[in-house]
């Protein structure tokens, strides 16, 4: 694990190869289905998948921002509709803006499943090695509902497996089978400073990730079954 501050990531790209070559020795022949969150961790997971020559998915959660701090989430919920609040903000908000907040996000959650996945369902998990893929984790707590999902769906192992994260993560990540994590930066300040390019992707930047891994199913070896 390399706990230097530098930059180590030319982008999403770079970051998911590194990641899939570390990854290849310990899962490749676990036969894994690779799940990216949505957005950027799906550019990851793509090039993830390709190292594993594994199967490919997506899933969507949304972090419940904190009211006048986007950038914190107390919570998320998964696209099964699912919620996880973490415990140190469950008394500090009121109940009433928890809860629009959870509706807000439903609605965001709906509108990228509709969008994204044109409504598919999540493929079947049971028995399967999972490898969930983020860009990284901050508070980790858009991961804690899919990681709950995954189990809850029969998977067998469940894998956390991001290019970065901080030291002070939500401590129910701890519940994966395992956390693989290549970069801990000794002074964490954002996801972002490992990388020299690192931008939120649009909609449209995440369909054309989509209709890429179409092509892959249709024309290479490497990723034998994608399901988006």
């Amino acid at each position: 694990m390399n706990r230097s501050n530098d930059i180590i990531f030319a982008d999403r790209k770079d970051a998911g190869e590194q990641l899939g070559r570390f990854l290849t020795a310990r899962y490749k022949s676990a036969d894994p289905l690779v799940m990216g969150i949505a957005r950027g961790g799906v550019e990851v997971a793509y090039y993830v998948a390709q190292c594993l020559e594994a199967d490919l998915n997506m899933v969507i959660s949304r972090k419940l921002p904190v009211p006048g701090y986007p950038e914190v989430g107390f919570g998320a919920i998964a696209e099964d509709l699912s919620v996880y609040i973490a415990p140190r903000f469950r008394s500090s908000l009121e109940p009433e803006t928890i809860g629009e907040i959870i509706d807000e996000q439903t609605d965001e959650v709906n509108r990228r499943i509709g969008m994204y996945k044109h409504g598919k369902p999540l493929p079947d998990l049971r028995g399967r090695t999972v490898i969930i893929v983020d860009d990284g984790i901050a508070t980790g707590v858009t991961l804690v509902p899919v990681l709950r999902l995954c189990r809850n769906r029969g998977a067998d192992r469940v894998i956390v497996a991001v290019p970065v994260a901080g030291n002070n993560f939500d401590a129910h990540l701890n519940d994966a089978d395992a956390l693989e994590i290549l970069v801990m930066p000794e002074w964490f300040y954002a996801v972002g400073q490992v990388y020299a390019s690192f931008r939120d992707l649009t909609d449209d930047e995440l369909l054309a990730i989509v209709r890429k891994g179409a092509y892959l199913r249709s024309g290479w070896e490497h990723v034998r079954s994608l399901h988006f």
